[in-house]
């Protein structure tokens, strides 16, 4: 197994370790660390800052941190998070395309252990119509490959009636090419990652060069199709793909977007909006920040060294 897939694992371990997870959240210089990467815990923390990276000239999609809900009641008080933040943006006057927001479909009750997917559609259902009311859209948030046939299926349900409804396709699944074959010719906003969750072999790829190989296949196919391609990744070769297929394919600056992660690689944000380009930031924010965090330093592990670095001042400061 090379040193990097091990790693990943090793990380991917660490995110559903309830031991681990009490050592970092309680540890004193985690809260600076996770400032860089997490926009805070509350809608107030989402609101501002969402105004400041507008300000900076990117766009935004926020993110309630939570998922695995398998409490109706729970999955409705995510809901209801959801419509304040909208309204909160909306009144800030953030929306209007500028800010959009993530949602999974666990945290909104899919894995409730009866009528899962109908309470799931009725709760995205009702952000998507806040969000259309607010004059924004919702993206249907990346899981693990468990959610990802309902979550697609719900998202095809509830486009008939909110065709901006975004979704998420990860490079890392075997299946994802196939998916993106449909989704290119439907019109579909949707969000192309890595992924970032423990597979099996059988349904994902396990390296990062077939997972990157995968990446290329489905941008292609989404570039070439109908749809607004989201193409969410930090890695400077894919990013030069992403721009040689746009001008291959003849889509304008405003026909697609580049996605990266809110406190990675900020100056390159800068960089790519400097040339016209549209660019998003998918900001968090929440308390159930651990596995969050922890993923995505899986996701890529090259990231270990931002958080690193992140995590030596606070630490060795005098």
């Amino acid at each position: 197994m090379e040193v990097t897939s091990l790693l990943r694992r090793t990380l991917l371990a660490a995110a559903s370790s309830e031991r681990l997870r009490r050592a970092v959240t309680t540890a004193p210089q985690t809260r600076a660390i996770v400032n860089r990467y997490v926009a805070g815990d509350t809608t107030a923390d989402a609101v501002r800052a969402a105004r400041e990276l507008r300000a900076a000239g990117l766009l935004v999609s926020l993110d309630y941190l939570g998922e695995d809900t398998t409490d109706a009641a729970q999955a409705a008080d995510v809901t209801r998070t959801y419509l304040g933040l909208l309204r909160e943006l909306s009144d800030a006057g953030l929306t209007g395309g500028g800010c959009e927001v993530s949602v999974k479909a666990t945290a909104v009750g899919l894995f409730v252990p009866e009528h899962g997917e109908k309470t799931a559609v009725e709760n995205i259902g009702r952000i998507c119509a806040a969000a259309r009311d607010a004059g924004t859209t919702v993206t249907l948030d990346a899981e693990d490959h468990a959610a990802v046939g309902p979550t697609l299926h719900i998202a095809g349900e509830l486009r008939s009636d909110f065709p901006d409804l975004g979704c998420v396709v990860q490079s890392r699944l075997r299946r994802s090419q196939a998916d993106c074959a449909e989704l290119a010719g439907t019109g579909a906003r949707v969000r192309l990652c890595k992924g970032a969750y423990d597979e099996p072999p059988d349904i994902a790829y396990t390296t990062r060069r077939d997972v990157d190989l995968s990446y290329v296949r489905c941008m292609r196919l989404l570039m070439a199709g109908d749809g607004y391609p989201m193409l969410a990744t930090h890695d400077p070769r894919l990013i030069d793909i992403a721009t040689t297929l746009a001008l291959m394919s003849g889509r304008t600056a405003g026909r697609f977007e580049y996605q990266m992660l809110y406190g990675i690689r900020p100056a390159e944000q800068q960089r790519l909006a400097g040339t016209g380009a549209r660019v998003r930031v998918y900001t968090p924010y929440g308390g159930d920040w651990y596995s969050y965090l922890v993923r995505r330093l899986a996701e890529r592990p090259g990231n270990l060294g931002f958080f690193l670095r992140s995590l030596a001042p606070s630490r060795w400061r005098p």
